[in-house]
């Protein structure tokens, strides 16, 4: 295999621990992308001695912070030529905080699960083109569910600033509305980077096995919830084997705009009035997350939150030097 780099957000722990880990085995050279540097430090050791790949690299990044992830890209692009995966796997969810804002006044769990990835996406994208099969896979959740309702609509009046009047706070509402937004930007971001020929799919994850670290930061009550469905959960390493999957067999080659459930079936869009078999299955996705203008919304938004970031070198578009892919 000739030298491909992934990088994964979040591989200190859990899912992206267990997704590196797996690339790593393979022979990747993979880039543990993480805030906590001596989280990361353990992981990196533990999955250089388990996969005997010395070419595992941690680097600090936080999502929640835009300057972060322009110094963490400038970063990448000093030491590596190219890439070929991204796995935008890093997410917030803290229950029973109250309302918080990042260093760059967007609500917290909107920055780490929409605007970051975004900003980090945009500003490697010229590193995506140079590779021959560059693919990006954002972590999506099943709390989606909640669109099926038609009741339910993603509040993105309130995503920055002081909220407006009448506003609810709501840790669980704010991670639901951000977990759907990033499923309509990936496919406003698949629409965008066609040409370019990078593919963007997203994986829905029904849960995956927390540790005891994780579970510790659950509020009592939740705390046992989440112990009960622990029982349910796959291991982190089921889903890590779906990103690799994903992201590097050839099944998957030339596909883009997709959501695919855990048995790596590509979703469907639900009905418009749906019946409790597509609420409880896997096998569509609220209609809710086809809706194109809200998509441009949330595809804007996020272009005005990071514009002091963006710089006029990520959108050289040198197409003709990359050979265009037909997705399908």
């Amino acid at each position: 295999m000739k030298n491909r780099n992934v990088i994964i957000t979040g591989a200190n722990s859990g899912i992206g621990k267990s997704a590196a880990q797996i690339f790593a085995y393979a022979g990747y050279t993979v880039v543990i992308a993480c805030r906590n540097l001596e989280k990361g430090e353990k992981a990196l050791q533990e999955i250089v001695a388990a996969s005997n790949n010395k070419a595992v690299h941690l680097m600090q990044v936080d999502m929640s912070s835009l300057a972060s992830i322009s110094q963490f890209c400038a970063a990448y692009k000093e030491q590596f030529d190219k890439l070929d995966i991204l796995i935008n796997n890093a997410g917030y969810f803290n229950h029973g905080e109250g309302r918080r804002l990042s260093a760059d006044g967007i609500e917290i769990t909107f920055a780490t699960n929409v605007v970051g990835p975004f900003l980090l996406t945009e500003l490697l994208k010229n590193e995506l083109k140079k590779s021959d099969d560059p693919r990006v896979l954002n972590a999506s959740s099943n709390i989606i569910k909640h669109y099926f309702s038609p009741k339910k609509n993603i509040d993105l009046d309130n995503i920055s600033g002081n909220p407006s009047v009448g506003y609810k706070h709501s840790v669980y509402a704010n991670y639901r509305d951000s977990k759907m937004a990033f499923l309509m930007l990936s496919f406003k971001m698949a629409e965008e980077y066609r040409e370019l020929g990078i593919a963007v799919n997203s994986l829905q994850i029904n849960g995956a096995r927390m540790s005891n670290e994780t579970l510790r930061k659950f509020a009592p009550h939740w705390r046992i919830i989440a112990r009960i469905q622990n029982l349910f959960f796959p291991p982190t390493e089921f889903v890590g084997n779906n990103y690799f999957e994903l992201c590097t067999s050839d099944d998957f080659a030339n596909k883009t705009g997709k959501q695919f459930n855990h048995k790596l079936k590509s979703m469907r869009k639900g009905p418009e009035n749906p019946k409790p078999n597509h609420i409880w299955g896997s096998q569509v996705y609220p209609v809710y997350a086809t809706n194109k203008s809200v998509q441009e919304r949330i595809w804007n938004l996020c272009f005005d939150l990071t514009k002091k970031h963006l710089n006029s070198d990520t959108y050289s578009e040198d197409v003709q030097s990359h050979e265009l892919v037909a997705f399908a």
